[in-house]
């Protein structure tokens, strides 16, 4: 009887076990099930966030797209990017006209920062230029270096535009050719040539100038200027220029002095050697 109730009791044991065990799996089951429910939820959650936010950067790339076609250019800044916004406007005149003015003001900074500008459309646009010669004159004789040298590059741009509108100023120019600086003179024999080359009733009027100044001209700028001013002459003028220039070879440095025999198609004295 005692072995009969064992039995019995142990079976109902493991059936308790065993109904546990199954209700716990089943728990189980469920939280599992749960779970990947809610996982399959979110999952469509986080690819519509990500299609989102690639929609967005399409866009935001889109709208930087669109923006660069529709911006105006950079001009810079400095005196590069003001010329280039002077020279940008539909009538430029007034603006070019108030830079060239601020060239000959007495403040030395006003009159240097405004040739900065007016130097970079001699670059571009010299055309812009022709109707202040007068103004490029006076400046030719300024004390800011940089007025000089934009005037001294200025007027022989403008001599080979509108050769007739320098002829005017040619009294002032000759005048200005002592007192200027070492950039003013060399603007001034350029302007000069150039006026030659345009028509040979200049050079009657010039030939003094122009032999003068290579008269006294030092070894490197006589190579320079020889070569400037003897093409720019013809005839008679041409052959007393191409003199004055033969003559100064014996007192300048051998080197510079053999440039300038071969560009000229000698060779040198024996006596200079």
């Amino acid at each position: 009887m005692a072995t009969k109730k064992a039995t019995k009791t142990a079976r109902k044991t493991a059936k308790s076990k065993a109904t546990k065990a199954d209700a716990s799996g089943a728990k189980k089951a469920t939280s599992s099930s749960k779970a990947t429910a809610k996982a399959t939820k979110k999952a469509p959650a986080k690819k519509k966030s990500s299609a989102k936010k690639t929609a967005k950067a399409a866009s935001k790339t889109t709208k930087k797209t669109d923006g660069a076609s529709e911006a105006p250019p950079k001009t810079g800044g400095g005196s590069a990017g003001e010329a280039a916004r002077i020279m940008a406007e539909e009538t430029p005149a007034s603006l070019v006209t108030e830079q060239v003015e601020l060239m000959l003001d007495s403040r030395r900074t006003v009159a240097t920062k405004a040739a900065r500008v007016v130097h970079e459309i001699v670059n571009e646009k010299p055309e812009l230029l022709v109707s202040h010669v007068e103004k490029f004159a006076r400046a030719l004789t300024a004390k800011p270096k940089r007025v000089v040298q934009t005037a001294g590059d200025a007027l022989p741009a403008i001599a080979k535009i509108s050769p007739a509108r320098v002829a005017k100023h040619l009294a002032t120019l000759k005048d200005a050719f002592e007192p200027t600086l070492a950039d003013g003179k060399d603007g001034l024999v350029r302007t000069f040539a150039n006026l030659c080359t345009a028509s040979v009733a200049y050079q009657k009027r010039l030939e003094p100038i122009l032999t003068h100044a290579l008269e006294g001209a030092n070894g490197k700028t006589l190579l320079r200027w020889s070569e400037i001013v003897l093409p720019a002459l013809k005839g008679e003028p041409h052959a007393r220029a191409r003199a004055v220039v033969e003559d100064r070879l014996d007192r300048i440095p051998r080197s510079i002095a053999q440039q300038i025999a071969t560009n000229l198609g000698f060779k040198l004295r024996v006596r200079y050697r």
